[in-house]
């Protein structure tokens, strides 16, 4: 990644974890074999971490699944929205979350997709009774030229009104990271780009705070890399590497809080619709620990997942970097 995957600043560490695994442990065997090694002391820190793990089916419909760090990892089906899409359309969903509907009962989930070359604002909201109310339901094209994007993600930082300082990223195709936020309402303002991000597969917010957002990153070839993204002007990323190789199997990374520092990642891999879960140590580059928590017991065969969350204003942000 020419330009950019080259120098970092020093983060200060906490040790989440009190085993490591060898660097970028990502594939099957290397998972089974170090859950197996350091199951006792990983999982009896990651234990009470969870997940909440959101996809798109090939029918449209919404799903959420709670996932939690054990050994195995547990996994719990909590929720299952029919048609919210057309058939197949969408290619990629930000974030997801919900909140409380007054006076009306009931609460209203809420995040972008990109369906072929649009984005979309979306919305829908489920009843008391646990039924979409198709009369409440949206998918509001914002704008066109988004059929090259390759990522999509909002992150939510507290100013306190969660609402006041909302930052929307896009990957492109090309390799460029674009940044909008919504201060003062206004909604996607003051756009900011790097560029030189070519080689990412794949990326992950793990970090929120008032001045920067850190996304984990993997790249085709296999290495695994925070991204800092200060919430400055001209936007300058803050790159480091964690692995060298091993983490070009996995399509789609799922992160949440997990600790006071740490990450609970949950890598999905499409071609084997297989899932594996990982409890990662405060980023500091190729010090970072990562511990493998094993294979999700549950099959992924759909194509688009992302993270969700209730209130933004209650959840709680992401500090692991």
């Amino acid at each position: 990644m020419p330009g950019r995957l080259t120098t970092a600043l020093h983060a200060a560490t906490a040790a989440l974890l009190v085993a490591t695994i060898a660097p970028g442990a990502a594939n099957a065997s290397e998972t089974a074999a170090a859950a197996g090694a350091g199951a006792s002391a990983g999982n009896a820190v990651a234990a009470a971490c969870k997940l909440v793990n959101g996809s798109v089916t090939p029918g449209g419909d919404q799903t959420a699944t709670v996932v939690t760090a054990g050994s195995p990892p547990v996994v719990q089906v909590k929720a299952r929205y029919t048609d919210i899409y057309p058939d197949g359309q969408p290619r990629l969903s930000s974030l997801f979350a919900s909140g409380l509907v007054l006076p009306s009962p009931g609460r209203m989930y809420y995040g972008h997709v990109v369906m072929g070359t649009g984005l979309y604002s979306s919305h829908y909201l489920v009843g008391e009774d646990g039924q979409v109310d198709r009369s409440q339901a949206l998918n509001d094209r914002k704008g066109g030229g988004w059929g090259d994007t390759t990522y999509l993600e909002t992150s939510h930082p507290r100013d306190p009104d969660p609402w006041a300082l909302t930052n929307h990223y896009r990957l492109g195709a090309d390799g460029t990271i674009t940044r909008w936020d919504a201060k003062g309402g206004l909604g996607w303002v003051n756009m900011q780009t790097a560029g030189g991000f070519a080689s990412v597969k794949t990326m992950v917010l793990i970090s929120q705070t008032a001045t920067y957002d850190t996304f984990l990153a993997t790249t085709r070839g296999g290495a695994l890399y925070t991204i800092r993204l200060p919430l400055t002007s001209p936007l300058k990323p803050i790159v480091k590497k964690v692995r060298d190789s091993t983490w070009q199997g996995f399509d789609a990374l799922i992160a949440e809080k997990c600790g006071q520092y740490g990450t609970l990642l949950l890598g999905i891999d499409k071609d084997t619709k297989s899932g594996y879960l990982y409890a990662v140590g405060h980023a500091n580059g190729t010090a970072t620990v990562i511990q493998a928590l094993g294979k999700v017991p549950a099959t992924f065969a759909d194509p688009v997942y992302f993270r969700h969350i209730d209130d933004p204003d209650v959840a709680p942000l992401l500090f692991g970097e």
